[in-house]
Protein backbone atom coordinates (compact mmCIF):
# COMPACT_ATOMS: atom_id res chain seq x y z
CA UNK A 1 0.00 0.00 0.00
CA UNK A 2 2.90 2.34 0.59
CA UNK A 3 5.06 3.99 -2.07
CA UNK A 4 8.81 3.85 -1.81
CA UNK A 5 10.13 6.54 0.52
CA UNK A 6 13.54 8.14 0.81
CA UNK A 7 13.25 8.65 4.56
CA UNK A 8 14.63 6.36 7.27
CA UNK A 9 11.53 4.16 7.12
CA UNK A 10 10.57 2.55 3.84
CA UNK A 11 7.31 0.64 3.98
CA UNK A 12 6.71 -2.40 1.87
CA UNK A 13 5.61 -5.98 1.64
CA UNK A 14 8.09 -8.57 0.53
CA UNK A 15 8.84 -12.13 -0.41
CA UNK A 16 7.41 -15.06 1.45
CA UNK A 17 9.42 -17.70 3.23
CA UNK A 18 9.50 -21.23 1.97
CA UNK A 19 11.81 -24.15 2.50
CA UNK A 20 13.89 -22.74 -0.36
CA UNK A 21 15.19 -19.32 0.71
CA UNK A 22 14.71 -16.70 -2.01
CA UNK A 23 11.67 -18.35 -3.54
CA UNK A 24 8.04 -17.39 -3.06
CA UNK A 25 5.72 -20.41 -3.02
CA UNK A 26 2.12 -19.22 -2.50
CA UNK A 27 0.16 -21.53 -0.24
CA UNK A 28 3.17 -23.34 1.21
CA UNK A 29 3.87 -23.45 4.95
CA UNK A 30 6.32 -20.62 5.61
CA UNK A 31 8.61 -20.96 8.61
CA UNK A 32 10.96 -18.66 10.51
CA UNK A 33 14.63 -19.18 11.36
CA UNK A 34 13.62 -21.32 14.35
CA UNK A 35 11.53 -23.61 12.17
CA UNK A 36 8.22 -22.34 13.53
CA UNK A 37 5.29 -21.49 11.29
CA UNK A 38 5.18 -17.74 10.63
CA UNK A 39 2.15 -16.19 12.31
CA UNK A 40 1.66 -12.75 10.75
CA UNK A 41 -1.73 -12.76 9.06
CA UNK A 42 -3.34 -9.65 7.61
CA UNK A 43 -0.03 -7.92 8.18
CA UNK A 44 2.22 -5.14 7.02
CA UNK A 45 5.91 -4.45 6.47
CA UNK A 46 8.37 -1.76 7.42
CA UNK A 47 11.99 -1.20 6.43
CA UNK A 48 14.31 0.59 8.84
CA UNK A 49 17.86 1.00 7.60
CA UNK A 50 18.80 -2.39 6.18
CA UNK A 51 16.35 -4.40 8.28
CA UNK A 52 12.82 -5.39 7.32
CA UNK A 53 10.02 -5.89 9.85
CA UNK A 54 6.86 -7.91 9.38
CA UNK A 55 3.83 -7.29 11.64
CA UNK A 56 0.74 -9.48 11.66
CA UNK A 57 -1.92 -11.37 13.56
CA UNK A 58 -0.73 -14.35 15.59
CA UNK A 59 -3.44 -16.97 15.02
CA UNK A 60 -1.52 -19.93 16.49
CA UNK A 61 -4.34 -20.42 19.02
CA UNK A 62 -6.77 -20.99 16.10
CA UNK A 63 -9.07 -18.22 17.30
CA UNK A 64 -10.16 -14.85 16.02
CA UNK A 65 -9.63 -13.34 19.47
CA UNK A 66 -6.52 -11.29 20.17
CA UNK A 67 -3.34 -13.11 21.09
CA UNK A 68 -0.58 -10.83 19.79
CA UNK A 69 0.66 -8.66 16.97
CA UNK A 70 3.82 -10.48 16.01
CA UNK A 71 7.02 -8.86 14.79
CA UNK A 72 9.59 -10.58 12.57
CA UNK A 73 12.87 -9.17 11.27
CA UNK A 74 14.87 -10.00 8.18
CA UNK A 75 18.03 -8.76 6.49
CA UNK A 76 16.85 -9.85 3.04
CA UNK A 77 13.06 -10.37 3.02
CA UNK A 78 13.54 -14.13 2.72
CA UNK A 79 14.79 -15.33 6.11
CA UNK A 80 12.69 -14.17 9.05
CA UNK A 81 13.48 -14.25 12.76
CA UNK A 82 10.69 -13.78 15.27
CA UNK A 83 11.29 -10.93 17.69
CA UNK A 84 9.31 -9.89 20.74
CA UNK A 85 5.62 -9.36 20.13
CA UNK A 86 4.89 -5.80 19.06
CA UNK A 87 1.52 -5.58 20.79
CA UNK A 88 0.00 -7.86 23.43
CA UNK A 89 -3.37 -7.89 25.20
CA UNK A 90 -4.13 -5.33 27.91
CA UNK A 91 -6.84 -6.48 30.31
CA UNK A 92 -9.74 -4.14 30.90
CA UNK A 93 -9.26 -2.38 27.55
CA UNK A 94 -10.47 -2.82 23.97
CA UNK A 95 -7.42 -5.00 23.23
CA UNK A 96 -7.94 -7.69 25.87
CA UNK A 97 -7.92 -11.40 25.09
CA UNK A 98 -11.71 -11.15 24.72
CA UNK A 99 -11.40 -8.63 21.89
CA UNK A 100 -10.32 -8.59 18.26
CA UNK A 101 -7.19 -6.96 16.83
CA UNK A 102 -6.73 -7.39 13.07
CA UNK A 103 -4.74 -6.06 10.10
CA UNK A 104 -1.96 -4.19 11.95
CA UNK A 105 -0.07 -1.63 9.87
CA UNK A 106 2.93 0.42 11.03
CA UNK A 107 4.17 3.71 9.61
CA UNK A 108 7.05 5.91 10.74
CA UNK A 109 6.29 9.49 11.74
CA UNK A 110 9.33 11.66 11.02
CA UNK A 111 7.91 14.63 12.94
CA UNK A 112 7.94 12.71 16.22
CA UNK A 113 10.58 10.08 15.31
CA UNK A 114 7.97 7.49 16.28
CA UNK A 115 6.51 4.28 14.93
CA UNK A 116 2.71 4.35 14.82
CA UNK A 117 0.60 1.21 14.55
CA UNK A 118 -3.01 1.25 13.37
CA UNK A 119 -5.30 -1.78 13.50
CA UNK A 120 -8.90 -2.91 13.32
CA UNK A 121 -10.10 -2.93 16.94
CA UNK A 122 -13.33 -4.73 17.72
CA UNK A 123 -15.47 -6.68 20.14
CA UNK A 124 -15.82 -10.45 19.77
CA UNK A 125 -19.05 -10.08 17.77
CA UNK A 126 -17.64 -7.33 15.53
CA UNK A 127 -20.07 -4.84 17.02
CA UNK A 128 -17.40 -2.36 18.12
CA UNK A 129 -16.17 -1.51 14.60
CA UNK A 130 -13.28 0.72 15.65
CA UNK A 131 -9.69 1.57 14.82
CA UNK A 132 -6.93 1.30 17.39
CA UNK A 133 -3.59 3.05 17.65
CA UNK A 134 -0.38 2.17 19.49
CA UNK A 135 3.06 3.80 19.40
CA UNK A 136 6.71 2.91 19.98
CA UNK A 137 10.16 4.45 19.64
CA UNK A 138 11.54 1.20 18.19
CA UNK A 139 10.29 -0.95 15.28
CA UNK A 140 9.24 -4.03 17.30
CA UNK A 141 8.34 -2.10 20.42
CA UNK A 142 6.63 -3.32 22.46
CA UNK A 143 4.05 -0.72 21.46
CA UNK A 144 2.09 1.33 23.97
CA UNK A 145 -1.64 1.14 23.35
CA UNK A 146 -3.28 4.58 23.12
CA UNK A 147 -6.98 4.00 22.45
CA UNK A 148 -9.69 2.61 20.18
CA UNK A 149 -12.52 4.63 18.65
CA UNK A 150 -14.71 5.09 15.60
CA UNK A 151 -13.05 7.49 13.14
CA UNK A 152 -15.15 10.64 12.78
CA UNK A 153 -17.84 8.74 14.67
CA UNK A 154 -18.36 6.16 11.91
CA UNK A 155 -17.82 2.40 11.95
CA UNK A 156 -14.48 1.03 10.78
CA UNK A 157 -13.81 -2.67 10.30
CA UNK A 158 -11.29 -4.03 7.75
CA UNK A 159 -8.74 -1.28 7.23
CA UNK A 160 -5.37 -0.35 5.80
CA UNK A 161 -3.03 2.62 5.61
CA UNK A 162 -1.50 4.49 2.68
CA UNK A 163 1.45 6.86 2.99
CA UNK A 164 1.74 9.22 0.03
CA UNK A 165 4.90 10.76 -1.46
CA UNK A 166 4.44 13.94 0.58
CA UNK A 167 4.26 11.95 3.87
CA UNK A 168 0.51 12.50 4.14
CA UNK A 169 -1.04 9.35 5.58
CA UNK A 170 -4.54 8.01 4.94
CA UNK A 171 -6.83 5.50 6.63
CA UNK A 172 -8.62 3.13 4.22
CA UNK A 173 -11.62 1.47 5.84
CA UNK A 174 -14.90 -0.40 5.47
CA UNK A 175 -17.58 1.66 7.16
CA UNK A 176 -21.33 1.87 7.78
CA UNK A 177 -21.93 -1.87 8.28
CA UNK A 178 -19.41 -2.56 5.50
CA UNK A 179 -21.62 -0.85 2.94
CA UNK A 180 -19.48 2.22 2.24
CA UNK A 181 -15.72 2.34 1.75
CA UNK A 182 -14.03 5.47 3.05
CA UNK A 183 -10.67 7.21 2.91
CA UNK A 184 -9.72 9.71 5.62
CA UNK A 185 -6.56 11.77 6.04
CA UNK A 186 -4.53 11.35 9.23
CA UNK A 187 -3.29 14.23 11.35
CA UNK A 188 0.37 15.25 11.40
CA UNK A 189 1.17 12.89 14.30
CA UNK A 190 -0.65 9.92 12.66
CA UNK A 191 -2.66 9.57 15.89
CA UNK A 192 -6.11 10.34 14.50
CA UNK A 193 -8.03 11.13 11.33
CA UNK A 194 -8.52 14.78 10.50
CA UNK A 195 -10.97 14.68 7.58
CA UNK A 196 -12.74 12.25 5.27
CA UNK A 197 -11.55 12.78 1.70
CA UNK A 198 -13.45 10.09 -0.23
CA UNK A 199 -16.22 7.52 -0.07
CA UNK A 200 -17.28 4.77 -2.48
CA UNK A 201 -20.89 4.34 -1.52
CA UNK A 202 -22.58 0.95 -1.60
CA UNK A 203 -19.34 -0.75 -2.62
CA UNK A 204 -19.14 -3.38 0.18
CA UNK A 205 -15.33 -3.35 0.03
CA UNK A 206 -12.80 -4.49 2.62
CA UNK A 207 -9.13 -5.58 2.98
CA UNK A 208 -7.79 -2.55 1.08
CA UNK A 209 -4.38 -1.62 -0.26
CA UNK A 210 -3.05 1.07 -2.59
CA UNK A 211 -0.18 1.18 -5.09
CA UNK A 212 0.68 4.50 -6.73
CA UNK A 213 2.07 4.19 -10.25
CA UNK A 214 2.93 7.18 -12.46
CA UNK A 215 0.65 9.50 -10.52
CA UNK A 216 -2.31 7.08 -10.58
CA UNK A 217 -3.64 5.54 -7.37
CA UNK A 218 -4.64 1.89 -7.72
CA UNK A 219 -6.94 0.75 -4.92
CA UNK A 220 -7.10 -3.02 -4.37
CA UNK A 221 -9.81 -4.57 -2.24
CA UNK A 222 -12.04 -7.57 -1.80
CA UNK A 223 -15.77 -7.60 -1.36
CA UNK A 224 -17.40 -8.91 1.81
CA UNK A 225 -18.01 -12.67 2.01
CA UNK A 226 -16.86 -13.51 5.52
CA UNK A 227 -13.87 -15.85 5.59
CA UNK A 228 -14.69 -17.18 2.11
CA UNK A 229 -12.79 -15.78 -0.88
CA UNK A 230 -14.25 -13.63 -3.62
CA UNK A 231 -12.94 -11.97 -6.80
CA UNK A 232 -10.81 -9.06 -5.55
CA UNK A 233 -10.98 -5.84 -7.56
CA UNK A 234 -9.01 -2.73 -8.41
CA UNK A 235 -10.10 0.89 -8.87
CA UNK A 236 -8.15 3.91 -10.13
CA UNK A 237 -8.10 7.63 -9.51
CA UNK A 238 -5.70 10.51 -10.14
CA UNK A 239 -6.43 11.98 -6.70
CA UNK A 240 -7.51 10.36 -3.45
CA UNK A 241 -10.18 13.05 -3.14
CA UNK A 242 -11.55 12.40 -6.64
CA UNK A 243 -13.97 9.74 -7.85
CA UNK A 244 -12.61 6.25 -8.49
CA UNK A 245 -13.13 4.31 -11.70
CA UNK A 246 -15.52 1.39 -11.91
CA UNK A 247 -14.19 -1.83 -10.41
CA UNK A 248 -12.19 -4.27 -12.54
CA UNK A 249 -10.74 -7.74 -11.94
CA UNK A 250 -7.14 -8.54 -11.05
CA UNK A 251 -7.63 -12.25 -11.82
CA UNK A 252 -10.25 -14.43 -13.56
CA UNK A 253 -13.38 -14.09 -11.39
CA UNK A 254 -14.02 -17.85 -11.20
CA UNK A 255 -10.80 -18.53 -9.25
CA UNK A 256 -11.80 -16.03 -6.52
CA UNK A 257 -8.33 -14.44 -6.46
CA UNK A 258 -6.83 -17.94 -6.28
CA UNK A 259 -8.65 -18.54 -3.01
CA UNK A 260 -7.23 -15.53 -1.20
CA UNK A 261 -8.12 -12.13 0.19
CA UNK A 262 -5.99 -9.05 -0.26
CA UNK A 263 -3.93 -7.98 2.74
CA UNK A 264 -1.39 -5.53 1.29
CA UNK A 265 0.03 -4.41 -2.03
CA UNK A 266 3.62 -3.43 -2.77
CA UNK A 267 5.05 -1.43 -5.67
CA UNK A 268 7.86 -3.28 -7.45
CA UNK A 269 9.52 -1.26 -10.16
CA UNK A 270 6.91 -0.74 -12.87
CA UNK A 271 4.90 -3.65 -11.46
CA UNK A 272 3.83 -4.73 -7.98
CA UNK A 273 3.21 -7.60 -5.59
CA UNK A 274 -0.19 -8.77 -4.39
CA UNK A 275 -0.12 -10.18 -0.85
CA UNK A 276 -3.16 -12.11 0.30
CA UNK A 277 -4.26 -14.52 2.98
CA UNK A 278 -5.82 -17.90 2.26
CA UNK A 279 -8.03 -18.02 5.34
CA UNK A 280 -8.97 -21.31 6.97
CA UNK A 281 -11.49 -20.36 9.66
CA UNK A 282 -11.59 -23.83 11.25
CA UNK A 283 -7.80 -23.68 11.73
CA UNK A 284 -6.89 -20.01 11.56
CA UNK A 285 -3.27 -20.69 12.51
CA UNK A 286 -2.98 -22.82 9.36
CA UNK A 287 -4.14 -20.01 7.07
CA UNK A 288 -1.56 -19.55 4.32
CA UNK A 289 0.03 -16.57 2.59
CA UNK A 290 -0.78 -16.11 -1.10
CA UNK A 291 1.63 -13.66 -2.69
CA UNK A 292 1.82 -13.16 -6.45
CA UNK A 293 3.45 -10.75 -8.91
CA UNK A 294 1.17 -7.96 -10.09
CA UNK A 295 1.99 -7.18 -13.70
CA UNK A 296 1.15 -3.94 -15.48
CA UNK A 297 2.37 -5.31 -18.85
CA UNK A 298 -1.16 -5.05 -20.27
CA UNK A 299 -1.50 -1.51 -18.96
CA UNK A 300 -3.58 -2.57 -15.95
CA UNK A 301 -2.66 -4.65 -12.88
CA UNK A 302 -3.17 -8.40 -13.24
CA UNK A 303 -2.05 -11.21 -10.94
CA UNK A 304 0.56 -13.51 -12.44
CA UNK A 305 -0.49 -16.97 -11.29
CA UNK A 306 2.95 -18.34 -10.42
CA UNK A 307 3.38 -21.54 -8.38
CA UNK A 308 7.01 -20.69 -7.65
CA UNK A 309 8.68 -17.33 -8.26
CA UNK A 310 11.59 -15.12 -7.25
CA UNK A 311 11.25 -11.61 -5.87
CA UNK A 312 14.16 -9.16 -6.04
CA UNK A 313 13.14 -6.11 -4.05
CA UNK A 314 16.48 -4.36 -4.60
CA UNK A 315 16.23 -4.62 -8.37
CA UNK A 316 12.47 -4.10 -8.36
CA UNK A 317 11.91 -7.23 -10.44
CA UNK A 318 10.39 -10.68 -10.28
CA UNK A 319 10.92 -13.88 -12.25
CA UNK A 320 8.64 -16.89 -12.58
CA UNK A 321 10.22 -20.32 -12.14
CA UNK A 322 9.38 -22.84 -14.87
CA UNK A 323 8.74 -26.51 -14.28
CA UNK A 324 7.87 -29.74 -16.09
CA UNK A 325 4.19 -30.57 -16.57
CA UNK A 326 2.79 -34.09 -16.25
CA UNK A 327 -0.85 -34.62 -17.22
CA UNK A 328 -2.81 -36.74 -14.75
CA UNK A 329 -4.40 -38.77 -17.56
CA UNK A 330 -0.95 -39.92 -18.69
CA UNK A 331 -0.52 -41.95 -15.50
CA UNK A 332 -1.70 -45.38 -14.39
CA UNK A 333 -5.14 -45.60 -12.77
CA UNK A 334 -6.33 -48.22 -10.32
CA UNK A 335 -9.51 -48.93 -8.36
CA UNK A 336 -12.36 -46.54 -9.03
CA UNK A 337 -10.16 -43.78 -10.47
CA UNK A 338 -11.83 -42.48 -13.62
CA UNK A 339 -11.02 -40.13 -16.49
CA UNK A 340 -13.23 -37.05 -16.56
CA UNK A 341 -13.81 -34.70 -19.47
CA UNK A 342 -14.11 -30.94 -19.21
CA UNK A 343 -13.13 -27.88 -21.22
CA UNK A 344 -11.39 -26.31 -18.23
CA UNK A 345 -9.05 -29.28 -17.72
CA UNK A 346 -5.59 -29.19 -19.26
CA UNK A 347 -5.85 -31.36 -22.34
CA UNK A 348 -9.58 -31.66 -21.70
CA UNK A 349 -9.17 -34.50 -19.19
CA UNK A 350 -8.71 -34.95 -15.43
CA UNK A 351 -8.77 -37.92 -13.08
CA UNK A 352 -11.64 -38.25 -10.62
CA UNK A 353 -12.77 -40.69 -7.92
CA UNK A 354 -9.33 -40.66 -6.34
CA UNK A 355 -9.33 -42.03 -2.80
CA UNK A 356 -11.59 -44.70 -1.34
CA UNK A 357 -9.61 -47.25 -3.34
CA UNK A 358 -8.93 -45.13 -6.42
CA UNK A 359 -5.28 -44.18 -7.05
CA UNK A 360 -3.11 -42.60 -9.72
CA UNK A 361 0.58 -43.26 -10.38
CA UNK A 362 2.79 -40.90 -12.38
CA UNK A 363 6.44 -41.23 -13.37
CA UNK A 364 8.37 -37.96 -13.09
CA UNK A 365 11.98 -36.88 -13.38
CA UNK A 366 14.01 -35.56 -10.44
CA UNK A 367 17.47 -34.23 -9.64
CA UNK A 368 18.29 -35.80 -6.25
CA UNK A 369 16.91 -32.81 -4.38
CA UNK A 370 13.79 -31.41 -2.78
CA UNK A 371 11.37 -30.22 -5.46
CA UNK A 372 8.26 -28.10 -5.23
CA UNK A 373 5.40 -29.89 -6.92
CA UNK A 374 2.15 -28.07 -7.75
CA UNK A 375 -1.03 -30.16 -7.85
CA UNK A 376 -3.67 -28.69 -10.18
CA UNK A 377 -7.12 -29.88 -9.15
CA UNK A 378 -10.86 -29.13 -9.02
CA UNK A 379 -12.93 -29.39 -5.83
CA UNK A 380 -16.55 -28.44 -6.36
CA UNK A 381 -17.50 -29.05 -2.72
CA UNK A 382 -18.14 -26.25 -0.28
CA UNK A 383 -15.50 -27.73 2.04
CA UNK A 384 -11.84 -28.68 1.76
CA UNK A 385 -10.66 -32.08 0.59
CA UNK A 386 -7.17 -33.61 0.78
CA UNK A 387 -4.96 -36.00 -1.14
CA UNK A 388 -2.10 -38.26 -0.11
CA UNK A 389 1.13 -38.30 -2.13
CA UNK A 390 3.98 -40.80 -1.81
CA UNK A 391 7.34 -40.96 -3.59
CA UNK A 392 8.86 -44.25 -4.74
CA UNK A 393 6.74 -46.29 -2.35
CA UNK A 394 7.68 -44.26 0.70
CA UNK A 395 5.41 -42.83 3.36
CA UNK A 396 2.61 -40.53 2.30
CA UNK A 397 2.17 -36.84 2.93
CA UNK A 398 -1.27 -35.25 3.03
CA UNK A 399 -1.93 -32.21 0.85
CA UNK A 400 -4.93 -30.01 1.66
CA UNK A 401 -7.17 -29.03 -1.25
CA UNK A 402 -9.39 -26.00 -0.60
CA UNK A 403 -12.68 -25.79 -2.45
CA UNK A 404 -12.17 -24.26 -5.89
CA UNK A 405 -15.62 -22.76 -6.32
CA UNK A 406 -16.80 -25.29 -8.89
CA UNK A 407 -16.11 -28.69 -10.38
CA UNK A 408 -14.65 -27.09 -13.51
CA UNK A 409 -12.59 -24.43 -11.70
CA UNK A 410 -8.88 -25.27 -11.35
CA UNK A 411 -6.54 -24.19 -8.55
CA UNK A 412 -3.10 -25.42 -7.50
CA UNK A 413 -1.57 -26.31 -4.15
CA UNK A 414 2.14 -26.90 -3.47
CA UNK A 415 3.88 -29.81 -1.80
CA UNK A 416 7.61 -30.30 -1.34
CA UNK A 417 8.88 -33.77 -2.28
CA UNK A 418 12.40 -35.16 -2.25
CA UNK A 419 13.06 -36.86 -5.58
CA UNK A 420 16.01 -39.01 -6.58
CA UNK A 421 18.01 -38.38 -9.73
CA UNK A 422 16.20 -39.72 -12.79
CA UNK A 423 12.82 -41.45 -12.71
CA UNK A 424 10.52 -41.31 -9.68
CA UNK A 425 7.11 -42.84 -9.07
CA UNK A 426 4.49 -40.60 -7.45
CA UNK A 427 1.35 -42.26 -6.14
CA UNK A 428 -1.73 -40.17 -5.39
CA UNK A 429 -4.65 -40.92 -3.03
CA UNK A 430 -3.36 -44.25 -1.80
CA UNK A 431 -4.48 -45.33 1.66
CA UNK A 432 -7.16 -42.69 2.12
CA UNK A 433 -10.80 -43.60 2.67
CA UNK A 434 -12.14 -40.17 1.72
CA UNK A 435 -12.36 -38.90 -1.82
CA UNK A 436 -9.70 -36.43 -2.95
CA UNK A 437 -10.30 -33.63 -5.43
CA UNK A 438 -10.16 -34.33 -9.17
CA UNK A 439 -6.55 -34.11 -10.36
CA UNK A 440 -5.89 -32.27 -13.63
CA UNK A 441 -2.07 -32.20 -13.81
CA UNK A 442 1.06 -31.65 -11.76
CA UNK A 443 4.08 -29.41 -12.36
CA UNK A 444 7.47 -30.38 -10.93
CA UNK A 445 9.79 -27.45 -10.18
Amino acid sequence: MYPWLSSIAILLFGAGITAHAGLVVPGATWTDTSGNVIQAHGGGFLKVGSTYYWYGEDKSHNSGLFKAVSCYSSPDMTTWARQNDALTPVSGTSISTSNIVERPKVIFNTKNSEYVMWFHSDTSNYGGAMVGVATSKTPCGPYTYKSSWRPLGAESRDMGLFLDDDATAYLLYASDNNQNFKISRLDADYYNVSAQVNVISGSTLESPGIIKQNGIYYLFASHTSGWAPNPNKYFTTSSLSSAFSAQADIAPPAVRTYFSQNAYDMPLGSNGVYMGDRWRPSLLGSSRYMWFPLSWSSGVPQIVNADVWNLNVTAGTYSVVTGTTYEAESGTLSGNATRLSGSSFSGGTAIGYLGNGGTLTLTVQGTAAAHWVALYYANGDSSWRNMTVSVNGGSSVVVDQPDTGGGQVILSVPVQLTLRSGSNTLTFASGQSNYAADLDKIIVY
